[in-house]
């Protein structure tokens, strides 16, 4: 399973998921990269600032009307 089929998975699940456990649950030390993807596949990814007062980092989790499947988006400029 690749690193952007289980974090799709995760996030279908209602997980939230931060850099720190991507890099610890699935190996990933792009995480902001694999959104990115995901995302460009039309999936609805929320993204929340979250901060400790020394850190500010990001959290992702999927809207809660995105979980089944992704919208229609138009990924390709040249088929306008």
């Amino acid at each position: 399973m690749t690193q952007n089929q289980q974090i799709l998975a995760a996030l279908r699940d209602g997980k939230r998921i931060s850099p720190l456990s991507a890099l610890q649950d699935y190996g990933c030390m792009r995480l902001a990269a694999r959104i990115y993807d995901l995302r460009d596949q039309g999936w609805d990814i929320q993204s929340i600032s979250t901060t400790n007062g020394k850190a500010t980092w990001m959290e992702y989790k999927m809207a809660e009307d995105a979980a089944t499947s992704p919208a229609s988006v138009q990924t390709d400029w040249r088929s306008v």
